[in-house]
């Protein structure tokens, strides 16, 4: 069974006697049942009976079955209902609108709306820039999905994809004050996305692809970039980068290897892969084989996918062919954006000395971590139950932050290895172990200073709005 998780948090209401061994009993039968036990709350008290809330981590909708079968034998205990805390989270929406100024009078509302609204929108029609300091446009990106790559579930619709897409813009909000909104669209088709996404531009000072499927993303980022004059970032693909990395630079820094000695195997070729593999090479790793569903990626194979030909093109420098454990033997880095257990510990064992592995797919990763601990000097997967969880909230909002701030449309690789420079240098020499080379996505610094590093690339290519413009803002 896997480990409790706050995921899978339940609060099960029981009616009970009074008494302090019957909730002792309950208690313990949760227990027995491994909940994870985080609270017990007396709801009610009468003379001869209680009603009391107990709140415990479990491990799967099965599992909640167990225990709340398992206190429901507890003599005199009777189980009311169980309520799902992630759902009860999710009731009516994770967003809100919320003015900024409160309208208090007449005085007020004729200058937040009519008549004195009128001056400002002919002021925006005369020059459509000033709409990025007139309105809601200078701190507000769109989170754009269409629910065809949810997380790890896949084609499940526009509908499915809104909690998700609600949890990513309260996360730009946490951490870096970006007010989000979440478009999910009820279309899969590229032209009819790029068409909408353009529509809906003048609202926004940025746009977050999330969520799309491979290939389809690749082409809808590119034409988005290439059509708005305001910064497109696809997370699934440069967010991931990103903080990779971020999490390789520090692990590197614990095994003592440079980044331009390394040699690398990536498993997994869709959106993430692709684009860590073109960070990568820009951070100076030139040794990259790359494997898919197939094996691995080389030159002389048939590859209709153009971006799968350019990852042929660009990587594998001595062709070799056969499957992912051809591709990892003598690595010093694994890296995993695939699927499930498709890493054997005898692959592990096979890598260079000191080797390094990022099993990344999620929920469950590439290999048992454990597993992979009796081999690799460094592991880090995408989970938060085990160390070094690389994860993208690290990334996204301190790079809209920047984007924002600096007021440019164009993303390039300087910026994202900007960011993961930034990201790694919030873990000092002295906090620095195999355990931990990426800081906690509760760090408050990490989104400031990857701002800070956005916005310090674009001064340097003379691309940043000048102080002067900023202030305006």
């Amino acid at each position: 069974m896997a480990a409790p998780s706050p995921g899978y948090s339940v609060t099960i209401r029981l009616k009970t006697p009074a008494g302090f061994s019957v909730t002792s009993e309950v208690v313990a039968a949760a227990g027995q049942a491994d909940a994870q036990i985080t609270a017990v709350d007396v709801v009610e008290s009468h003379p001869d009976s209680m009603v009391i809330d107990i709140t415990a981590n479990t491990s799967s909708p099965d599992h909640v079955e167990q225990v709340t079968s398992a206190v429901s034998e507890v003599p005199g205990v009777e189980v009311e209902h169980v309520s799902d805390r992630t759902f009860l989270m999710h009731l009516g929406g994770k967003l809100e609108v919320v003015p900024k100024l409160e309208l208090r009078n007449r005085d007020d509302l004729s200058r937040a709306y009519t008549p004195g609204v009128a001056r400002v929108s002919k002021a925006i029609a005369e020059d459509k820039g000033l709409a990025r300091n007139l309105t809601v446009k200078r701190n507000t990106i769109a989170v754009v999905s269409d629910g065809s790559a949810v997380l790890g579930l896949g084609n499940i619709g526009p509908e499915a994809a809104l909690p998700v897409m609600e949890g990513k813009a309260a996360l730009f909000k946490q951490f870096a004050d970006v007010d989000a909104w979440p478009v999910c669209l009820d279309t899969q088709d590229s032209d009819e996305i790029v068409m909408i996404v353009k529509a809906l531009a003048p609202v926004y000072g940025g746009v977050n692809l999330e969520d799309i499927a491979a290939p389809r993303c690749f082409e809808i980022e590119a034409r988005l970039r290439e059509e708005l004059d305001i910064p497109v970032f696809h997370d699934d693909q440069h967010g991931t980068a990103i903080v990779v990395l971020a999490a390789l630079n520090n692990a590197l820094r614990v095994v003592g290897k440079k980044i331009e000695d390394i040699r690398v195997a990536i498993s997994g070729v869709g959106a993430a892969g692709n684009a860590i593999i073109q960070l990568l090479q820009a951070s100076g790793v030139s040794h990259i084989v790359a494997a898919g569903r197939a094996g691995i990626v080389a030159r002389d194979h048939e590859h209709s996918d153009p971006h799968r030909k350019w990852i042929a093109e660009h990587t594998n420098p001595e062709n070799l062919t056969g499957s992912l454990s051809d591709a990892v033997r003598g690595a010093d880095v694994f890296i995993g954006v695939s699927a499930p257990n498709v890493l054997t510990e005898a692959d592990v064992e096979s890598m260079a000395d000191q080797a390094i592995v990022f099993a990344l797919a999620n929920p469950d990763p590439e290999i048992d971590p454990a597993l992979a601990a009796k081999h690799a000097a460094v592991v880090a997967t995408g989970r938060s139950d085990f160390p070094n969880q690389i994860n993208n909230v690290l990334a996204f909002p301190g790079v809209f932050r920047g984007l924002l701030d600096a007021g440019v449309s164009d993303v390039t690789d300087e910026m994202l290895v900007a960011s993961a420079d930034a990201i790694s240098g919030n873990v000092s020499d002295e906090q620095l172990n195999s355990s931990y080379i990426i800081p906690s996505v509760f760090d408050r610094d990490v989104a400031r200073d990857v701002a800070e590093a956005i916005v310090a690339v674009a001064q340097r290519n003379g691309s940043a709005d000048t102080p002067a413009e900023r202030n305006a803002r």
